[in-house]
């Protein structure tokens, strides 16, 4: 793969990609620094981590228009999930940061008469807005929760906004904030668009136009209409009605459930195939049961705040290694947890010991295979203790993916990040959630969704991951095969110290037992070299895409714990994860064994100076 050039998006003119490059060791620590000369080349990020820079436009005008000077914005899909932020930003910043904090909510001008397509896609925005000294805690929240709006829904709805098609809503606030409302007609008779872009250099690549015709009254009935009902779909070139946003979530959540392994028309009426109620090997499981989600860590969160409800609240289990906010979810967002970051067997007997001496506990959490060490912990053993001592099972099957293991039959709730080998384009986010319809817990949780769960998948986005999944099962299998491939050559090389891979663990026996016929191994992988210096010259060496996040179709490689645990090294250390670890998430290249060879030979060739 061409150089990406340093603060780009991965892939390159990707209006909305979830990675951007990072490519030399020095960048990365540079960008954990906050270093000028990387921080200020980003044209993007990865989600949750930095603000997109169309979300950071539109909360922008949003405060110039109905905030006051100072106050920040941050912007969510609905009400309820801006008032999640403001109780967070309550709770955990201190009071001389709560001045200015507010709640507004943006709806559709009912005055326009906005045609019903428009209004089944919900364009509406709620804003936290506050001070700046509250912001890095709203930061806090929007990270960890996953609630935020996604950059798609940020550009449709700024579009909206401008055009004052997007207004504050009528209502009396229980925080009034100075708001000025513009008033007076305005007819237009002119066609406006919204840009695919996230500005810089990105914006003379993506010109793709999303057409919002806003129409004269005094112009015939025939046409007092939005043309909001298209969307020009970026992957296959071809325009795709929004009336078939409920069939591709349809399709979504079949494809999900292992029945829908097709590509299909989702114009047909007929070709969905009907959901097995034996899928993923368990009885009585519906389409129902299955969860659209905004990403991954919106699946985690929104998952153990039903958890919380459906029962009663008690601390949570974080068993194995942790993606940096799991852990955080479960401390900050209830009664807390207790964490056993090795997701040993002594951790499990532990663990029983604890059980046997009456403590008891809300669920665990745990990741099949972890991340970033592939280890896996033993869900057999997990359930047994799980139904004899009454706590929930959560796992999240990212890593492993259902086209390679079953996790479902071992699990109460299973959950994964869409963003990543199901979609592997780089480009859109999405996460999931199952409940095994057979567990303990099914009724109560069921009950819980059907009174809370909003549907905050934003329609475009939808559209996004449909397209982008729909050869999913196949990338799975190339995936697998390139990634042993890189394994030998990483195994039999004199500076390889370790390698982590759910086929050549310790824990293989765990990942066997819920290994399907015919599955693999899977597409991501890390190792370790002799020395940092080693591991320094072979990333700078590496001719791959390099930056943050898992499970694209091109191969994405990373100094991980510097990216993900860069305050807490030594932390991570203790628990067996080195700080000079590599991550690589396999793609569909052809030859990728040569790219490797290649930078083990930049690392052999790497001068190792004795301290």
């Amino acid at each position: 793969m061409p150089l990406i050039e340093l603060g780009d998006s991965i892939p390159p003119n990707t209006a909305h990609a979830v990675s951007m490059s990072l490519p030399t060791w020095k960048a990365n620590i540079g960008y954990e620094e906050g270093e000028q000369w990387v921080v200020g080349t980003l044209t993007t990020g990865y989600p949750r981590f930095f603000i997109h820079k169309s979300i950071q436009a539109f909360g922008r005008d949003i405060v110039a228009t109905h905030g006051t000077a100072g106050q920040q914005a941050m912007l969510f899909p609905t009400r309820k999930t801006a008032n999640r932020c403001v109780e967070f930003i309550l709770d955990k910043a201190p009071q001389s940061a709560l001045i200015d904090l507010g709640v507004l909510h943006l709806v559709l001008d009912p005055a326009k008469n906005p045609p019903e397509a428009l209004q089944s896609a919900t364009p509406s925005i709620s804003v936290v807005l506050c001070s700046p000294d509250a912001f890095p805690f709203a930061k806090q929240y929007w990270q960890h929760s996953g609630d935020g709006v996604s950059s798609r829904r940020a550009e449709f709805c700024h579009s909206l906004f401008k055009e004052t098609i997007l207004i504050l809503e009528k209502t009396n606030s229980p925080r009034p904030l100075q708001q000025k409302l513009r008033r007076g007609p305005r007819r237009y008779q002119r066609t406006a668009s919204i840009e695919d872009k996230a500005g810089g250099s990105n914006s003379a690549h993506h010109t793709h136009h999303y057409p919002v015709t806003l129409n004269d009254p005094a112009i015939d009935d025939t046409t007092d209409t939005i043309e909001f009902s298209r969307f020009l779909e970026e992957r296959y070139g071809r325009n795709l009605d929004l009336s078939l946003v409920p069939n591709a979530k349809s399709a979504i959540r079949r494809r999900i459930a292992g029945v829908l392994t097709t590509d299909i028309d989702l114009e047909s009426t007929t070709a969905l195939p009907t959901m097995d109620s034996n899928a993923r090997g368990i009885s009585n499981f519906k389409e129902d049961d299955i969860y659209l989600v905004p990403c991954g860590m919106n699946a985690i969160f929104t998952t153990h705040q039903t958890l919380l409800k459906a029962r009663e609240p008690r601390k949570s289990i974080n068993f194995g290694f942790p993606y940096v906010d799991t852990l955080k979810i479960l401390q900050k967002f209830g009664p807390g947890a207790i964490f056993y970051g090795h997701g040993s067997s002594s951790d499990l007997n532990d663990l029983e010991s604890r059980l046997e001496n009456g403590e008891r506990f809300l669920g665990l959490f745990c990741e099949f295979p972890g991340n970033p060490l592939l280890t896996c912990p033993d869900l057999m053993r997990i359930r047994r203790l799980a139904d004899t001592y009454d706590f929930a099972v959560v796992v999240d099957e990212t890593v492993g993916t259902f086209v390679n293991v079953n996790v479902l039959p071992f699990a109460d709730v299973v959950v994964s990040s869409l963003t990543k080998i199901f979609s592997g384009d780089c480009n859109v986010m999405g996460g999931s959630i199952i409940l095994n319809p057979n567990s303990r817990y099914y009724k109560s949780l069921k009950s819980v969704m059907s009174d809370e769960f909003e549907d905050n998948y934003w329609v475009e986005d939808v559209i996004f991951m449909e397209r982008n999944s729909r050869d999913f099962k196949s990338r799975i299998d190339r995936v697998n095969a390139n990634a042993e491939a890189i394994c030998e050559v990483l195994i039999a090389h004199p500076l390889v110290s370790e390698v982590y891979y759910p086929k050549h663990n310790e824990s293989r026996p765990n990942y066997e037992a819920c290994k399907l016929p015919g599955g693999g191994y899977g597409g991501l992988l890390s190792f370790t070299l002799k020395t940092k210096a080693h591991a320094v010259a072979f990333y700078d060496a590496l001719e791959t895409a390099k930056g943050p996040s898992l499970g694209t179709n091109f191969t994405l490689t990373s100094p991980y714990v510097v990216l993900a645990h860069y305050q807490e090294l030594d932390w991570a250390a203790s628990l067996g994860v080195s700080p000079d670890l590599l991550r690589v998430s396999v793609g569909l290249e052809d030859r990728l064994p040569s790219v490797f060879a290649q930078a083990l030979k930049a690392a052999e060739a790497c001068q190792v100076v004795s301290e």
